[in-house]
């Protein structure tokens, strides 16, 4: 590397709710000479985040725009209601959008669900971001539907959550630039999908630029199975050796020690006992 040529690095975007740690921490392991750098942004900034380049990959929200985007959906996130703790709703394990019809529900600015505006009564305006809708829910004004995760995020300890049964969902997925799939990007979607350091997936399945694969060994010849000799180098059993004087394996078991062995090593009845020619 020239000391005109950047170090590598490598900068991921998440939205909040999204807890990267367990992936960044194998990152460090399998990469310890690349620096991974977290960009946290609101879920409705992160597609311009990566848009404009100012990071290499992010873990957001779907939906994203498929034609500039490519994605990897990784789960799929429970939605709960967002109560005091004193709310009549906490008498029950779980609730769908009926129970809340006649519920103030806010619907913040920030909403990550693809609806129009939750059912129940609208509040009287609705709030720029979902912690200032949580500050409304603990002022007992209304109630709020959000992700699981985000309910965790602003937890309160006046406030509590049920799941409702038939509220959107929010699903998250890592995204990129789809003319920006650079290696880097290719070993972070190894490790999200949990691939091993040594899987022949992603950028070792296309083959590195010198021909050589990921363990360092030659790309060609690669097809033999274990064991150091291809298919073409392996002779059938018995190849190669002269037929002259070989009898064929089922011949040795007729007599000697396979009829013996047979027989409990005793010679056949009909022969005992016959006293032996003298010449």
């Amino acid at each position: 590397m020239t000391g005109s040529e950047e170090s590598p690095s490598f900068r991921l975007a998440y939205v909040p709710g999204v807890t990267p740690a367990k992936w960044v921490k194998v990152w460090h392991e399998r990469l310890p000479d690349v620096p991974l750098t977290l960009v946290q942004a609101p879920a409705a900034e992160a597609p311009d985040l990566l848009r404009a380049g100012e990071a290499d990959a992010g873990l957001v929200r779907l939906p994203v725009d498929r034609d500039f985007f490519s994605a990897i959906p990784l789960y799929t996130e429970t939605s709960v209601v967002v109560v005091p703790k004193d709310h009549v709703i906490t008498a029950a394990e779980e609730v769908t959008l009926a129970d809340l019809a006649d519920e103030v529900l806010f619907h913040p600015l920030d909403d990550v669900f693809d609806w129009d505006r939750p059912p129940g009564e609208p509040a009287f305006e609705r709030p720029a971001t979902t912690p200032d809708a949580i500050e409304l829910v603990a002022a007992n004004v209304g109630l709020l539907v959000v992700p699981q995760s985000l309910a965790r995020l602003y937890h309160r300890r006046d406030l509590t959550y049920r799941p409702v049964t038939d509220a959107p969902r929010s699903g998250v997925a890592l995204s990129w630039p789809q003319e920006a799939t650079t290696d880097l990007v290719e070993d972070f979607i190894g490790i999200v999908r949990g691939r091993t350091v040594n899987s022949t997936r992603g950028r070792a399945a296309a083959g590195r630029a010198d021909g050589r694969t990921a363990d360092g060994g030659a790309a060609e010849g690669r097809a033999a199975k274990p064991g150091g000799r291809s298919q073409a180098d392996r002779k059938p059993r018995g190849a190669g050796q002269s037929g002259a004087g070989q009898k064929p394996a089922a011949a040795k078991s007729s007599g000697g020690r396979g009829q013996r062995a047979r027989t409990g090593g005793a010679k056949p009845a009909a022969k005992r006992g016959k006293p032996r020619r003298r010449s």
